[in-house]
C-alpha cells in the first residue's frame, strides 16, 4: 500500500513538472506539490511528459461531454484522486456537476484536507460554491455542497458506499466514475467487485478508466520491472493484456457499452495546432520509445444508461 500510495506523489510532480515547462494550464497544482529543486527529476522524461498530456486532455474531453450532456445535473465520483485538480478547473469553467467526490486512501485524503484548509485559493473555491449547513471537515474527510473528500479503501466497495452515501451520494443523478491508474493497483477480483458496484448501484452511469495496456510485450514486461524494483506491485496486470482484456473487463462486470483506445490514438485526436506548440516545447530525440510507451496506455470507457442520454 506504502508504495501504490508513492505513485500519487509520482504523478503529482510529473504534473507539476509539466504545467511549469507550459504543456496545459493548471492554476491549482502548484497548491498541492512542490516544484522539484531541479529543473527535471531523471525519471521525468518528454515521452512522459507527452503521456501526461494526452492522459489528461483525453480524460478532460470525456468528463466535459458527459457534463454537457447532462446539463451538469450529475455527479462525478474520482476514484483514487489523489492530488487532482478537476474540481477548481471546472468551477473555473462554469462546469460544476451537483457534486464532485474524491476518494483516496485515508493518508492521501489527509494531507489533501490538509492543504485546502491552509491554502485560500483552494478552501475559497469550495466556499462559494457551498450553500446550506455549516461545512463539514475533519482530518480524514470534506464535505460540502458541491464538494467531498471521502478517505476509503476501493477494495472494499460496501465501505465505499456505506461512506459516499454519509456525504449525500444521490444513486438516482447521473453518475460519472473516473479511476486513473487505479484498478491496476487491486487484485483482478478486487476490480472486478468495484466494476460491479459501480454498474450495479446506478442506472445510469459512466466510467473512464485509464490504464496501462499491452502488458504481455517485452516493453509492457521492463515497465514492470522497473515498478517492482521500486516495491511498487501491479496487482491485476493481467486485465492489461489487450484493449480486448481491458473492454472485457468491463463487459463482464455489467457494463453495456464499451470502448477502448490507446493514448497514441487519443494523441492523433488533440488538436494538431496545440500538439505542434507542445512538441516544440522540448526536443524529442526518442520518438519511437514516446510512441511506444503511448501504445502502453490506454483510456477506456463504459456506460450503462437506462434514461438513453
Amino acid at each position: 500500500d506504502e508504495a501504490v500510495r508513492g505513485t500519487c506523489e509520482d504523478a503529482s510532480v510529473c504534473k507539476r513538472f509539466a504545467v511549469s515547462v507550459g504543456y496545459w494550464k493548471d492554476p491549482y497544482i502548484q497548491y498541492f506539490v512542490r516544484q522539484a529543486k531541479e529543473r527535471k527529476a531523471p525519471e521525468i522524461n518528454r515521452g512522459k511528459l507527452g503521456c501526461y498530456y494526452a492522459r489528461v486532455h483525453g480524460v478532460s474531453y470525456l468528463i466535459k461531454a458527459f457534463l454537457r450532456k447532462t446539463e451538469c445535473n450529475s455527479q462525478i465520483v474520482n476514484l483514487g484522486a489523489g492530488m487532482d485538480t478537476m474540481f477548481w478547473r471546472l468551477k473555473d469553467e462554469n462546469l460544476l456537476p451537483r457534486k464532485y467526490f474524491e476518494v483516496d486512501f485515508p493518508m492521501i485524503a489527509a494531507r489533501k484536507i490538509h492543504n485546502i484548509k491552509s491554502k485560500p485559493p483552494l478552501s475559497k473555491p469550495i466556499m462559494e460554491s457551498h450553500s446550506g449547513d455549516s461545512l463539514l471537515i475533519d482530518s480524514h474527510s470534506l464535505d460540502s455542497s458541491r464538494y467531498a473528500i471521502v478517505g476509503a479503501d476501493l477494495r472494499f466497495s460496501s465501505d465505499l458506499e456505506e461512506k459516499l452515501k454519509k456525504h449525500n451520494l444521490d444513486i438516482h443523478l447521473p453518475t460519472l466514475l473516473v479511476a486513473e491508474c487505479v484498478l491496476v493497483y487491486m487484485t483482478p477480483q478486487q476490480s472486478a467487485n468495484l466494476l460491479k458496484w459501480a454498474a450495479s448501484t446506478f442506472p445510469v452511469a459512466m466510467f473512464i478508466n485509464y490504464e496501462q495496456v499491452n502488458m504481455a510485450d517485452r516493453f509492457g514486461q521492463i515497465m514492470i520491472e522497473n515498478l517492482q524494483r521500486r516495491q511498487c506491485n501491479l496487482a491485476g496486470v493481467e486485465v492489461c493484456r489487450s484493449l480486448d482484456s481491458q473492454r472485457e473487463r468491463l463487459l463482464l462486470n455489467g457494463w453495456e457499452t464499451v470502448r477502448a483506445i490507446d493514448m497514441m490514438k487519443v494523441y492523433s485526436f488533440l488538436p494538431q495546432a496545440d500538439v505542434k506548440r507542445i512538441e516544440g516545447l522540448e526536443f524529442l530525440d526518442e520518438k519511437e520509445l514516446f510512441e511506444q510507451l503511448m501504445q502502453h496506455y490506454c483510456i477506456c470507457w463504459a456506460s450503462n444508461d437506462s434514461s438513453n442520454l
